[in-house]
């Protein structure tokens, strides 16, 4: 089966309730799918936004996806996830049929007629325990090792629910997500290998030079 995209989706900063009762989150992780065709701008889908730009969006994480095959295991592993909509993960993409965990960092991707490049896996924060109605969600969000991948737009164009995944070129060091998910919050004497992926943001360079110094 060629791999494709599900669900395309998108959504706009709104405030709901805060970790406490009496705190409130301004956040964009509720995302609603579209009918009919999107356009892929340089950092972002029209229509979607994000609430916290420091540590959302931007080029490196201009596009989310997150894979059917994922969300089948949550629901699997934690029967009490299996009320929850498909979106909570606050995902762009929805694919089917691409194992996510397996891309490797720097491999590009056609949809429609725009093109993509994975950047790097997704780190939760507390609002992924809000969306999930579970604060729990981003301790297991990191035991499971099912990050899903921030995408880089490489070429603009439009995409819609449907569309075919074309994996048109992958990187030699073959290192995935799940790998750079694994080191960064597993497996830390490893972080040389990160240093092996220069499709990699510079943070995470950094981050591993700094292991490295203290080893």
């Amino acid at each position: 089966m060629t791999p494709f995209v599900r669900t395309v989706a998108v959504g706009r900063p709104r405030d709901v309730p805060g970790p406490r009762d009496s705190d409130t989150t301004r956040t964009a992780i509720r995302k609603h799918p579209v009918d009919g065709p999107v356009e892929v701008c340089p950092e972002n889908l029209a229509g979607d936004e994000q609430a916290d730009t420091v540590h959302h969006g931007g080029p490196d994480k201009a596009v989310y996806a997150y894979g059917e095959e994922d969300l089948a295991w949550w629901r699997a592993e934690h029967p009490e996830y299996r009320a929850l909509d498909d979106q909570v993960f606050g995902q762009n993409l929805t694919t089917v049929g691409h194992d996510l965990r397996g891309a490797v960092v720097g491999e590009r991707w056609r949809v429609g007629t725009a093109e993509f490049e994975v950047a790097q896996p997704r780190t939760p924060c507390f609002k992924l325990g809000l969306r999930a109605g579970d604060g729990a969600m981003p301790r297991r969000f990191t035991a499971a090792v099912r990050p899903g991948v921030y995408l880089r737009v490489t070429a603009t164009g439009t995409i819609t629910s449907g569309d075919a995944l074309h994996v048109v070129d992958r990187p030699a060091h073959g290192v995935t997500v799940a790998e750079v998910f694994a080191i960064v919050h597993h497996e830390r004497h490893r972080a040389a290998r990160l240093l092996e992926v220069p499709e990699l943001p510079a943070s995470y360079h950094d981050w591993a030079r700094r292991r490295l110094a203290h080893a």
